[in-house]
């Protein structure tokens, strides 16, 4: 058996700090914050001077979180069709552009994925902007609009990364059989790419959730989305339910994100 040498020791030992650092950063924030959504105290205040359920009994009461309800629904009600539309778009435009060898497929490729690049503060303006110069007001389906530029390359990703693992000699098979290709479509190309499509959109739906950039720009008092009532009770009265709908929110995509790595394999897509 090989002795490790002092400088292999070293090397684990910094290996091993460095990665312990990297999870206190990331897992640190998220652990603070569950803990304040249980405190006591009027106020935000870590380490919370005792533990309670009373600010999500709060959080939860409908006729003192109206409002809270409200945007909460806005979010729902934008990041849901938001997904649908661009992830029906974006699963169209991969599918056209698999099939396209030539430059000019890349270049389309690098136009539709370029919003997960674009700032979104400077895009969130923009699209007020344009959308102000052609006379449309502020609504719901603006919103809607805005967060499916940003969210469908999620999408599109996905989906054309699954295609390239499709194996083509499926598809020349059944059409030697005699299948249509829309039947090859409906039965073959569809089914195999069915969780590149469903990690896509998984990940978009949480992107648009999350997005406050463009639901800064593109929304209004009555269409308040809810990461931008929580900025705003954040600004005012440091109230403490903001802990408690990020604990909600964290323990909802934790329970979402299992079960989709469970049907769609999300880590390993992600990771590729």
């Amino acid at each position: 058996m090989q002795r490790s040498t002092p400088g292999d020791v070293a090397y684990t030992w910094i290996i091993g700090l460095l990665a312990g650092l990297g999870i206190l950063i990331l897992i640190g924030p998220v652990l603070v914050v569950i803990a304040t959504s249980f405190t006591t105290s009027q106020t935000l205040k870590f380490p919370p001077p005792g533990l309670s359920l009373r600010w999500y009994g709060e959080l939860f009461n409908p006729a003192r979180s109206a409002q809270i309800h409200t945007a909460a629904l806005n979010s729902l009600w934008v990041a849901g069709l938001a997904t649908a539309i661009g992830g029906v778009l974006a699963v169209f435009a991969a599918l056209a552009i698999s099939r396209v060898a030539r430059p000019s497929a890349r270049v389309l490729e690098a136009s539709f994925l370029s919003p997960l690049v674009l700032p979104t503060l400077s895009y969130g303006l923009a699209a007020l902007m344009f959308f102000s110069v052609l006379g449309i007001r502020p609504s719901l389906n603006l919103l809607i609009a805005g967060h499916l530029v940003v969210i469908a390359p999620f999408v599109f990703r996905t989906t054309l990364a699954s295609l390239s693992q499709l194996d083509p000699a499926l598809l020349e098979a059944s059409a030697n059989l005699g299948a249509s290709r829309l039947y090859g479509f409906r039965r073959i190309t569809l089914p195999l790419i069915a969780p590149g499509i469903a990690a896509g959109c998984f990940l978009a739906f949480i992107s648009s959730m999350d997005n406050v950039p463009v639901s800064l720009f593109l929304s209004t008092a009555r269409t308040a989305m809810l990461p931008i009532r929580m900025w705003g009770m954040m600004e005012t009265t440091l109230d403490v339910r903001i802990a408690a709908i990020a604990g909600v929110l964290i323990l909802a995509t934790l329970i979402l994100m299992i079960v989709m790595d469970r049907l769609t394999g999300l880590t390993r897509r992600m990771s590729g």
